[in-house]
């Protein structure tokens, strides 16, 4: 029997520009909770622009948590983030058993809802061998690679991501096993209840959500912003869409137009992955994006309703 204050974490997923902050700040509001962010890019405080990170009011409209609270220097990573989230939601729990989360980096998602998977320690000269492939073949050498050994982690990573490929690899070649054959295994139990919302919408509409949002997010300086971060261009938190292909115009390889096309493709093919990744979770209830959001809200109140029964 579940017990009247049994701890509910609502969580928004969806692929990028579909709309999950929106709801997010509704959600909030309604059920007077902070809002967790589970967006891996978002951290970052020198990544304002090319992020998405919510405007001000929308900020101040809600508490948040893990939005630009620490920099591209510091090494954070998703074992961190599992840690120091659910210490959050413990502190949080204890003031309000509803809590709101929200962010498309599946993984991060994950982690929070049902903890990551182990993977055994391997040689460290292992990634020090695949760093040297990518400088001097490139990521599409390690693409392959992955491939031919792990059939199931090349068609649900985040492929253009070279140290999600190289982390893959090592545990590969480092146990001469399949990197997903350590994933899925039963992990600790958390404690709270899970709801998960999902938002969608018809393919050709998300992408030209996207493609509206980069516009924007070029003409509200994110060349700029980028420009004042191509020094640091090796760090883990810049492998990202929408500054790497800026990096490259910045180097006189593509031109500006072509950038900016290259950050619409790329970031349509990323939406692509996070409903791939987002759909394998059949408890989600997914609604598409117009919908009305005391709808969404009628149907979080009751599944908490149904779990107090």
């Amino acid at each position: 029997m579940i017990q009247k204050q049994e701890n509910i974490l609502i969580t928004i997923v969806g692929p990028t520009a579909i709309g999950k902050t929106a709801l997010s700040l509704t959600l909030a509001n309604h059920f007077n909770s902070d809002i967790i962010s589970s967006d891996s890019r978002q951290f970052f405080k020198e990544m304002k622009i090319g992020t998405a990170v919510p405007e001000e009011q929308e900020l101040a409209a809600a508490t948040h948590h893990f939005i630009q609270d620490r920099s591209i220097f510091n090494n954070y990573n998703v074992g961190k983030f599992e840690r120091d989230s659910l210490e959050k939601l413990t502190e949080l729990f204890t003031k309000n058993p509803v809590q709101v989360m929200v962010g498309g980096s599946g993984l991060y998602v994950d982690a929070v809802l049902h903890g990551l998977d182990y993977f055994p320690e391997v040689d460290k000269s292992i990634r020090t061998t695949l760093t040297s492939e990518l400088k001097t073949k490139g990521i599409i050498s390690l693409q392959k690679k992955l491939k031919e050994l792990d059939q199931e982690t090349y068609e649900n990573i985040e492929i253009d991501n070279p140290n999600r490929i190289m982390r893959a690899l090592e545990i590969c070649i480092g146990t001469n096993l399949p990197y997903s054959s350590f994933k899925n295994k039963p992990k600790k139990k958390r404690n709270f209840i899970s709801i998960k919302i999902g938002l969608t919408a018809e393919r050709n509409l998300i992408y030209d959500r996207i493609n509206k949002r980069v516009d924007i997010m070029i003409a509200n300086g994110l060349i700029e912003e980028a420009k004042l971060l191509h020094k640091h261009k090796s760090l883990n938190a810049l492998q990202t869409v929408g500054y790497k292909e800026l990096f490259e115009y910045f180097e006189g390889k593509t031109s500006k137009e072509f950038a900016i096309s290259e950050i619409k493709k790329n970031t349509r093919r990323f939406a692509k992955r996070q409903l791939t990744w987002f759909k394998k979770d059949e408890k989600t209830k997914w609604f598409d994006y117009n919908t009305a959001p005391n709808i969404i809200i009628n149907y979080i109140a009751d599944s908490i309703k149904n779990n107090k029964n």
